[in-house]
């Protein structure tokens, strides 16, 4: 089902313009030493925006990678400076989406590119199933240590 969401949001979707505008904006950022940190997020978030269907991005701390110094200061400027008009345009793409009935599959893609494009550093792309059993692992390791 995931490939067959993946091959008419690619087509239909808007998947194919997401994803090279993603990927130009990833090659502009790769242009300046400043924006390479953004640049990996802006490629990392292209791969997402081209096949969204069973895939998550989720806080790569849930499946044992190592926070990088700095990730938290750089989502931030990322959030300022572009997070907030992304996730609008998104938001919006959603709705538009979303008016017809066939159309809310695609809706739901672009609300879960506005939600990577708030703060995408520091994410890393997973199945669904993997992201459900990360999220349920981390919410029972908070669950024993707020109960012990």
């Amino acid at each position: 089902m995931a490939f067959a969401g993946n091959l008419l949001w690619f087509v239909f979707g808007g998947g194919i313009i997401a994803w090279l505008l993603w990927f130009l904006a990833g090659v502009l950022f790769a242009i300046t030493i400043v924006g390479i940190p953004f640049a990996k997020a802006a490629f990392r978030i292209s791969v997402f925006a081209a096949f969204p269907f069973g895939r998550e991005l989720i806080d790569g701390r849930l499946i044992g990678n190592k926070r990088i110094a700095g990730t938290g200061l750089i989502n931030f400027l990322w959030c300022i400076l572009a997070g907030v008009w992304l996730a609008i345009l998104h938001a919006l793409a959603g709705l538009f989406c979303c008016i017809t009935i066939i159309g809310i599959p695609f809706g739901l893609a672009h609300f879960k590119l506005a939600q990577v494009s708030f703060a995408p550093l520091g994410k890393t792309i997973v199945s669904t199933d993997l992201a459900k059993a990360a999220k349920a692992r981390d919410a029972n390791a908070q669950l024993d240590k707020s109960l012990s």
